[in-house]
């Protein structure tokens, strides 16, 4: 069986993104691999959902890399082609449990040179804490509403601004939260006209859809 991993060196020609490595069900050896196939090329290393002990052991051979054990990213280099905008990005969560979401989001988007805020813990069971942050959420170009539980906070916020909203249900919550599931299908059927919903705990995607949205508008 042919274990190489095809890295897309084209991706960002086509698209202006380059490929990030999905981590969990990579081995160490083809992680190493494709890590050092990427750096040949002046790419930048971008592996999400890697947990500690592949990071360990990449951490030995890639002096210059990064594990960002709160967002299970792990960063070799840098991109040298960063997006020239000055649109920011706003990452809201509803709680701090939704932190490794947010911040795979957020190191998304700073691989690029995008200028990114989380506003953490303004989830609708404390309503009055989006109210105080509100005025400033409204400065940002596009939102990325992260949610556990029933997903209502990217509905609130659809209701209220008027930017472009990028939400994803988050895999937090008991019983019939279902692992994100109720989350998703909230989000799925709000009724704030216009929101776009990613998959479940994809703070990646959404990054991305970010993105795209930005070189639009640049």
């Amino acid at each position: 069986m042919n274990l190489d991993i095809r890295f897309d060196f084209q991706r960002r020609g086509r698209i202006g993104l380059i490929e990030a490595i999905w981590g969990a069900d990579k081995s160490i050896d083809q992680l190493e691999r494709v890590s050092k196939e990427v750096l040949e090329k002046k790419e930048v290393v971008f592996i999400t959902r890697i947990d500690k002990e592949k990071a360990a052991h990449l951490l030995e051979i890639f002096k210059e890399g990064r594990f960002i054990e709160e967002a299970n990213c792990f960063i070799i280099g840098e991109n040298l082609n960063k997006f020239s905008t000055n649109k920011k990005v706003a990452i809201i969560s509803g709680g701090s449990s939704d932190l490794a979401v947010t911040l795979e989001a957020k190191l998304s988007l700073e691989i690029y040179g995008v200028s990114c805020q989380t506003f953490i813990d303004v989830g609708v069971a404390g309503l009055h804490r989006l109210f105080s942050e509100i005025e400033e959420i409204n400065k940002y170009d596009v939102l990325i509403v992260c949610a556990g539980m029933e997903g209502a906070l990217a509905t609130v916020i659809g209701g209220l601004l008027s930017q472009p909203i990028i939400a994803v249900p988050v895999s937090i919550g008991y019983g019939v939260s279902k692992n994100g599931e109720t989350a998703l299908n909230s989000m799925l059927s709000s009724c704030a006209p216009g929101i776009s919903v990613m998959n479940i705990d994809n703070g990646y995607g959404a990054a991305m859809a970010a993105l795209r949205i930005i070189k639009r508008i640049c």
